[in-house]
């Protein structure tokens, strides 16, 4: 049996996720974190929360990586841990770091450093198809930037998550605004100082979908791709994936292929990784590699279909494992999960329709219950709920959790 430190965690479905995928993998594991409050106001479900429910929960300046490999170094030696882990970009390269320092199994520091920092990733990917981009710092050189790349453009912070501050600007006015509101968020969620560097972008036109992937000892394994509708413009908010998605054999291979090949870019090895990437008319390009495995419950879809536990074998790649990546027989041909997203800020009073989610092909839902304070649909962040369902007989996931998402209706108070 093996014992992880588990560094921080996002607080949605992985928080619950991964603390199962080591517990069914037959390891335990020490939680430790900066902030216990911020997970108990973010329980993802009923009863104690997964995260807390850890051998310890230990307390430490995660934010400080030379703090935090000094105070986890002192805890093995008490505790004695045989790997580190995270769901968590924002901690992604400080387990990095700690599982070189220590002596445990991990991928480069530098490699996930590349991979978490949209800047960094996009000179790394320049010979992996990919948009036109600059990197910029301050109004003077946006502007002239933005001239070069040419509008529409998106605008990307370079070390945000689930698609916050993330927007289309068609000219410079909507430029100007979008610089504004990231100067105005200069501490993330973590309480991180932000890199005020601005990354622009070619808009990208097409489907976009994700390729899960697993890599061991320089060889990659491609466990299947996801589908993905966005929604919410000029913002870019995920509203639903499928697994498997419905692509032909020429897109399937020519979607992994541009997935591989930046993996190898950014010198990744020893990681889950989820890679964004856009159906473009002149061919498939790179939106972001992640180095962990995916969120918005991809990973449950990929499990209930093809019996692939992609957290778990993030576990067992941090214990220094080379685990078996092989699919069995589940019984379903596609699993898709839908959100529900607010249609504008406000206090939820109820949420109806959810009747309709009793049918024998749901296999799991959640909402908001009322009282909870419904923020503006602009990013990942503001779901109200979730539907997930499987097909026994087809490719039609899609289209049934759809079909649910839409019969569910807010009503506000006042």
């Amino acid at each position: 049996m093996g014992h992880l430190v588990m560094v921080e965690s996002w607080v949605g479905a992985m928080s619950a996720l991964l603390p199962r995928a080591v517990r069914e993998a037959g390891h335990r594991f020490s939680f430790v974190t900066r902030d216990v409050q911020h997970y108990l106001r973010s329980n993802p479900g009923p009863g104690p929360h997964p995260l807390l429910a850890a051998d310890n929960v230990l307390a430490a300046e995660t934010n400080d990586v030379e703090s935090l490999v000094a105070h986890v170094g002192k805890l093995h030696r008490a505790l004695r841990f045989d790997g580190v882990v995270s769901s968590c970009d924002y901690y992604l390269p400080a387990v990095a770091v700690l599982a070189q320092r220590l002596g445990w199994a991990g991928p480069s520091p530098e490699a996930v450093e590349r991979a978490c920092r949209k800047d960094l990733a996009r000179v790394a990917l320049k010979g992996v198809p990919g948009p036109d981009f600059a990197v910029v710092h301050g109004w003077d050189e946006a502007v002239t930037a933005a001239r070069g790349i040419g509008f529409p453009l998106v605008v990307k912070p370079v070390d945000l998550c689930a698609g916050m501050f993330v927007r289309v600007v068609h000219n410079e006015t909507e430029l100007g605004d979008a610089v504004r509101a990231l100067a105005g968020f200069p501490v993330n969620a973590r309480q991180q100082v932000r890199n005020p560097a601005v990354l622009l972008e070619e808009l990208l036109v097409g489907p976009e979908v994700s390729v899960e992937t697993v890599t061991v000892d320089g060889r990659t394994t491609v466990v299947g791709v996801t589908d993905k509708s966005v929604v919410g413009a000029p913002w870019f908010v995920e509203s639903g994936h499928m697994f498997p998605a419905a692509l032909s054999e020429a897109e399937y291979t020519a979607v992994t292929e541009v997935a591989v090949a930046a993996i190898e870019a950014l010198g990744l090895d020893r990681v889950v990784g989820h890679t964004e990437v856009k159906l473009t008319a002149t061919g498939p390009k790179i939106v972001e590699v992640n180095p962990r495995p995916a969120g918005n419950r991809i990973t449950e879809l990929v499990r209930r279909t093809t019996g692939v536990d992609l957290p778990m074998l993030h576990v067992r790649l941090a214990l220094g494992e080379t685990p078996e990546i092989a699919a069995t027989p589940t019984g379903a041909r596609s699993a898709a999960v839908g959100f529900l997203l607010p249609t504008r800020r406000g206090v939820v009073a109820e949420i109806n329709g959810v009747d309709a989610l009793a049918a024998a092909d749901v296999v799991e839902w959640a909402v908001k219950p009322a009282g909870h304070t419904a923020g503006d649909p602009t990013s990942n962040n503001a779901y109200l709920g979730h539907v997930m369902v499987v097909d026994r007989a087809g490719p039609g996931a899609r289209a049934r959790v759809e079909e649910l998402v839409a019969g569910l209706t807010v009503r506000y108070a006042g």
